[in-house]
């Protein structure tokens, strides 16, 4: 080559070089990004296999006491889940596995082969935290553990029937847990985390949603007062050995329950396969036809509608009367009554007669001024309204018999409820299972004047001359009415099968506490209110009294009532 071609050849040369340079960049920038498209592909593979968006499960409300003390609370603790396409039923854990889980490793082995084709399967729910450690320290593959939580009842039996229980997925099914699921209930969280290769959860990566846990609920009952009556109702049912009975406590001047029990119950904190009537809460579930203790109702209906003042007497001879042919009739022939009287010995045929002399619809008017044929608005799942027939046309027998209680139907809060209107001295307020800051506010549905004389008459019940000696609690005056009823048979009503009732209040005046007792089938010779649930009303309400701090009555107070001052 001559001297005048070298510059070309040489451009020649160097654009090669570039050329080969540029290309070779190129290909090193392919290269690259192959090989980072690679990793990032790799990542995301790997991330789909170990990085997972687990849920954060929120502890549920704990129900407590109007002091404070739980009485349900949710323990944290696990469920064994499996994923039947990642297991190894070779894997040299399983038969430790299947010991833990209370499986034979067969059984294990053919539990997940059915399911082959599934993802996920539980294996066991609510495993106690260190059975669950010692499941995740094996290691097994597809074998993963997952949050959860556990309903504890502390007061076991005692406060069941209120507080209900929850299912294995920690939702309410009975009682309270089940009216106030939503307000129970929390929030769950979200979380992303990164797995081993056996599955196990190694390192948090980032919070997606904080869990929020559910809203505690307080409830009015105070468990001093709910162990005192459960205690005394179990004695009164092995000593009397009744079907079973029910006891309420309400706080008079704010229409709390501070007590509210039933027998038989169940333990919450155990599964509940059988028996399921032991779930029911008689107190607001069940109904009954009260007798005589809705007598004082009859005799308030008669001195409201103007045709007898608190001085009328009724003459009770011979001690029966005939209506529309069936035969009412006293233990004896008691003569000339009062009113007073008539409520104190509870004189059937006292009431027939006033009765007779009342329209239907001023005597059915006054019992639903109480409550009764209305549920009391307290919010429990499966509460009845009870039974109060219309007025429209009864028959004078109907009329009699629902004058003493027969006829009609209710439970044992109505009782309770109904009882508390003579201890506000006419004012009507809803029982609450939910502990109050203030009172809510009260309807008069009776005439003050009317309820003050009826509470007298009411005392006069638990009096020498009274159907209710057994129900006095010393150094306080008590108002109170018995009941005794005959059940329905098959062929009528069985003279062997009774009802035994107390209601009442105390002290007297300015009462603090209305307690409802309620006696099913008692057994023996002592079948009436006055042997069978008097006593137990006269504990029970003695203990609230002490308990509550209320202080007796003043001795001259207690010599007026003794001495029948009205």
């Amino acid at each position: 080559m001559s001297a005048a071609n070298a510059p070309s050849g040489w451009r020649l040369l160097v654009a090669v070089a570039v050329l080969l340079a540029l290309t070779g960049g190129v290909a090193a920038r392919v290269v690259m990004l192959q090989a980072e498209e690679e990793r990032n592909f790799l990542k995301r593979q790997g991330d789909l296999r170990t990085v997972r968006t687990l849920t954060i499960q929120p502890a549920r409300g704990v129900i407590s006491d109007r002091r404070g003390e739980p009485l349900a609370v949710s323990t944290p603790v696990f469920a064994v889940w499996a994923n039947p396409r990642e297991f190894r039923p070779d894997h040299p854990g399983v038969e430790s596995l299947a010991a833990e889980l209370d499986f034979t490793a067969d059984e294990l082995r053919a539990r997940l082969a059915r399911r082959a084709g599934r993802e996920f399967v539980y294996l066991r729910r609510q495993v106690s935290p260190g059975r669950a450690e010692s499941i995740a320290a094996l290691k097994v593959p597809g074998v993963d553990l997952q949050d959860e939580y556990k309903r504890f009842y502390p007061a076991g039996e005692v406060a069941a029937h209120i507080v209900g229980i929850t299912n294995i997925d920690d939702e309410g099914i009975e009682g309270l847990e089940l009216a106030y699921q939503a307000w129970l209930t929390g929030s769950p969280g979200r979380k992303r985390v990164v797995r081993d290769r056996f599955g196990q959860v190694v390192r948090d990566l980032e919070y997606l949603a904080t869990a929020e846990p559910g809203r505690p609920l307080q409830l009015s009952i105070d468990m001093r007062l709910q162990y005192l009556a459960y205690r005394e109702l179990t004695a009164a049912m092995a000593e009397h050995r009744a079907e079973s009975g029910t006891v309420v406590v309400l706080d008079t001047r704010t229409g709390e329950v501070l007590a509210m029990v039933n027998w038989p119950s169940y333990n919450p904190n155990a599964p509940v396969t059988s028996q399921f009537e032991r779930l029911r809460n008689r107190a607001v579930t069940d109904l009954y036809e009260p007798g005589s203790t809705v007598k004082p109702i009859t005799i308030a209906a008669a001195l409201e509608s103007g045709r007898f003042d608190v001085d009328a007497t009724i003459d009770t001879a011979p001690g029966h009367v005939r209506v529309s042919g069936k035969l009412i009739t006293d233990p004896l022939n008691r003569g000339v009554l009062d009113l007073e009287q008539i409520v104190a010995r509870s004189s059937q045929v006292g009431i027939a007669r006033i009765a007779l002399e009342l329209d239907d619809d001023i005597l059915r008017g006054a019992f639903g001024r109480f409550g009764f044929g209305q549920i009391t608005g307290i919010g429990f799942p499966g509460e009845t309204s009870g039974v109060l027939p219309e007025a429209a046309r009864w028959p004078l027998i109907d009329r009699v018999t629902f004058a003493f209680g027969y006829g009609m139907a209710v439970t044992p809060l109505q009782l309770a409820q109904a009882y508390s209107v003579f201890a506000n001295q006419g004012l009507f307020r809803p029982p609450s299972l939910l502990r109050l800051d203030s009172p809510p506010d009260a309807l008069r549905v009776m005439d003050e004047e009317v309820a003050r004389h009826i509470s007298r008459m009411l005392e006069s019940v638990v009096r020498d001359e009274g159907t209710a000696a057994r129900a006095r609690i010393s150094g306080y005056q008590v108002a109170g009415k018995t009941g005794t009823v005959r059940k329905i048979g098959p062929g009528g009503y069985d003279n062997q099968r009774h009802l035994a009732f107390f209601a009442g209040y105390a002290p007297a005046v300015n009462p603090r506490v209305t307690t409802v007792v309620v006696i099913n089938e008692p057994k023996g010779s002592q079948v009436g209110g006055g042997t069978v649930a008097a006593p137990v009303f006269a504990r029970v309400t003695a203990g609230a009294l002490r308990l509550l701090s209320e202080p007796p009555d003043l001795p001259h107070l207690l010599q007026a009532r003794a001495g029948g001052d009205s």
